[in-house]
Parts: structure tokens; sequence; C-alpha cells
């Protein structure tokens, strides 16, 4: 995978040398760069901003500089003309966007199996809403993903947790790839992932469950199953909600029932 990111502090992203990331560069799984936008500018000063148009505070990132950089990015000619659909070799073109929709493990999964990303960090009051527009139009793939309910400096946090949660989706990207399995929101009926434990079996007068120590494969099974239908029930019930009746085994509907649900028609119904 090929991964370009546009940024005005591209040094921000030396972190990605680090820990799996870095591993995976190193054995050629993915390759990153990392652009500073303001190469594509023409004045002394390097401005990548100007003072938003109807009034208002801050500065909003200019289209021009963006379109500038964006173009050779994505190989597209400045007079390209409008394409009625996305064109399947184009890149996919990400901004982080506190007023888009939420970035999901279902947005993760489908990502990791694009052949070349690139991300735009915004700054200061954002970016220009016709950035994006303009390269909608133009036939590329365009997502805008928000990665939770509050406003950061700038999109490379965003850019940096949207990377993580992409490629270590990656065939050989995780030492064991049944870690993966398990966690959290994966899988067409997601729920939280159940506790973990490690030895010692007794620390600091707390206990491993000793079913875990039992050696039954189907019991232990079954509990972290139970312990994460409770885990849900109690942090996300909107997760419990969107499950799939259909899906749910007899043990999965008593836990439910047990936890005040009514499982009966598509999904699960609160009733306690």
């Amino acid at each position: 995978m090929d991964i370009d990111i546009v940024s005005v502090f591209p040094e921000y992203f030396d972190v990605l040398d680090l820990s799996l990331l870095g591993k995976a560069k190193d054995k050629g799984l993915i390759s990153v760069c990392a652009h500073n936008l303001r190469d594509w500018t023409h004045d002394v000063h390097q401005s990548v901003d100007d003072t938003p148009v109807g009034g208002g505070a801050g500065m909003v990132m200019k289209p021009a500089v963006w379109a500038e950089c964006l173009d050779e990015l994505l190989g597209l000619p400045a007079d390209a003309p409008a394409q009625e659909t996305a064109l399947p070799d184009r890149p996919i073109l990400i901004f982080p966007n506190p007023s888009a929709p939420l970035f999901t493990q279902q947005d993760a999964t489908e990502l990791s199996h694009a052949q070349h990303l690139v991300f735009g960090c915004g700054r200061y009051e954002g970016y220009d809403a016709r950035i994006p527009a303009y390269y909608r139009e133009r036939g590329v793939d365009v997502r805008e993903y928000s990665i939770g309910d509050y406003v950061l400096n700038g999109g490379e946090v965003a850019v940096s947790v949207m990377l993580e949660a992409i490629t270590r989706l990656l065939p050989g990207f995780m030492g064991n790839p049944d870690s993966i399995i398990e966690e959290s929101y994966t899988g067409g009926n997601a729920l939280l992932e159940h506790n973990q434990y490690t030895k010692p079996a007794s620390w600091r007068g707390l206990d491993v469950p000793a079913v875990l120590l039992s050696g039954d494969h189907a019991k232990v099974d079954r509990f972290r199953r139970d312990e994460a239908l409770e885990k849900t029930n109690r942090i996300r019930p909107d997760l419990i909600a969107q499950l799939d009746c259909h899906a749910l085994s007899k043990a999965d509907r008593k836990t439910l029932i047990e936890l005040g649900w009514e499982v009966s028609g598509d999904h699960p119904r609160r009733i306690s």
C-alpha cells in the first residue's frame, strides 16, 4: 500500500517509523511519504490560508495551494473534466473533518484493501469546502471522516489514528493475525472485546477468573463471549441493538435476555 500525507507539519509523521508501522515499512508492506503543503506555494511567506469569506474568526486553507498539491499526487491534470463515476484506479483521498461521519472499523477494513491512500491534514478553521467537492466531480473517491465528537488543532492526529487502524489489517502486518479476530468492533456482529489477563493468576489480591485456568476451551470461549456481551451492554448498548438476532446462538440469546433484552425479530430490543 502506498500512502501520501499532506500537512504543514510533515515532521509530525516521523513517528510512523516506530513500532509495527516502522517494521511494515521496512518489510515493504507499506510506503509512506509525508509532504509539506507549503512546497506548492509561490509567495515569499508560503501562505496556505486566508480569511474566511463572509467574515468570522480564524483562517481557512486556500483551495489553490491544495489543488496544485493534490493534482500532482493524484496524477490528475489541472484541467481534468468532471467525471460521472469514480475512477477505479485513482487513489482514495481522505480528509479528517470533525463535521464528517464517524470513522469506523468497517471503514478501516474497506480502506485496508486500497492500493493508494492520500490523506490531507487540515489546520486553522479547516480547508475550503470546494476542495473535496472539486475532486469528487472529477471522479476521485473522496472520503471525509471524524474520529470523535471533539475538535483537534489539526488533522495530523486524526490521520495517525486512521492510518494505524487501516494498516494493522494488512496481511503480514501483525505478528499473530489471530489477535485481530476477537477485537472490539470486529466482524458483522461487533461487540466490545472481553477482558484480557496474563500471569500471575493472583496479583495484589486480585485473581484471574477461575474458568480461564480450567483448561476447558469451550467454557473459556463461552465465558469470554458472555463477558463481551455484558461489557457491551453496559458501555455501548447501541451495539447490542444493532446485532443480528438470526446470527446469535442459543447461549447468546439466553445471556441477552438475562441482561434485559428481547431477542426477537431482526435486532434485540431493550425491555428493562
